[in-house]
């Protein structure tokens, strides 16, 4: 195809035949470039089991090495679980374990006390009156007798305060077994038994420098005069325990339904000592 071109022709003749400039360089600017610092992963402190509960598990699990350790890391969830405040996965976790090794304390412990955190009773009572049969310890015997107290097994309650009672717990032990014997007989209107043995136990007694012990003696007390129509008495032992410690349990709402206000700490007045000698 042919193409014929008439006409004046188009643009400068001079700028015909004339090289072009060369393009200018460029020269790369270079501008800091703030970026966000990486941010530090959180790292998870890994959990173990104390070497002397970790060696029970083995040497009383029969089976394989393999599941041998298997049972130790499930024990480990467990009792991480716990510490967390899972108890339903601690308890399942701590079954699986305690049927492979019935006879290991620990493992009886943890799965007993998940039990009883999660409200289990039964199971509860289970493993921890098998960890008692083991190891002759009474410290969680008040636990089993508030399990059978929530399964209104009263009598089984009586029985297991009298093993506590003759194997020489510590007084914390004891005065929570007394705390839960004492609110045993209050479920049944045996109120008269259950002052009684709270007053045996000091509760009656006004203390300045109260331990844990005698807060919760103080507590329990105060409920059984209210549940008996004593409001007075319920009173004033719910004032103790606010003063005592202010943040305990229901005792400030406790008192201002029984139509009481709520006392304030005392706080002691700073008196300069005087010398007995004259001073001339």
């Amino acid at each position: 195809m042919n193409i014929n071109s008439t006409g004046k022709e188009l643009g400068d003749p001079k700028s015909r035949g004339r090289t072009p400039e060369p393009l200018a360089t460029w020269e790369p600017l270079e501008r800091p470039v703030s970026r966000p610092a990486p941010s530090k992963a959180k790292t998870r402190a890994t959990y173990a089991l104390p070497g002397d509960v970790a060696a029970d598990v083995r040497k009383a699990f029969i089976g394989t090495a393999y599941m041998r350790e298997k049972m130790v890391n499930t024990l480990t969830r467990a009792a991480e679980a716990y510490d967390r405040k899972r108890y339903e996965e601690a308890l399942r976790l701590g079954r699986v374990v305690a049927d492979a090794t019935p006879g290991v304390a620990a493992v009886r412990e943890l799965t007993g006390l998940g039990a009883y955190r999660a409200e289990r009773w039964a199971m509860a009572k289970i493993h921890l009156r098998a960890y008692f049969t083991i190891t002759g310890d009474p410290e969680h015997l008040p636990l089993v007798m508030d399990a059978d107290r929530a399964n209104h097994r009263y009598r089984a309650v009586e029985k297991a305060f009298d093993e506590l009672q003759e194997s020489e717990p510590t007084a914390e032990v004891l005065a929570e077994g007394r705390i839960v014997m004492a609110a045993t007989w209050a479920d049944q209107r045996r109120y008269d038994e259950a002052i009684e043995l709270l007053t045996r136990a000091g509760a009656a007694k006004n203390l300045r420098n109260p331990s844990y012990r005698h807060v919760r003696l103080w507590y329990t007390l105060g409920d059984v005069y209210d549940r008996a129509g004593d409001t007075t008495s319920a009173r004033e032992l719910f004032s103790r325990v606010v003063i005592a410690e202010p943040e305990a349990y229901d005792a400030a709402d406790r008192l201002v339904e029984l139509g009481a206000t709520l006392p304030r700490k005392n706080r002691k007045r700073r008196v300069t000592p005087t010398s007995k000698k004259k001073v001339d």
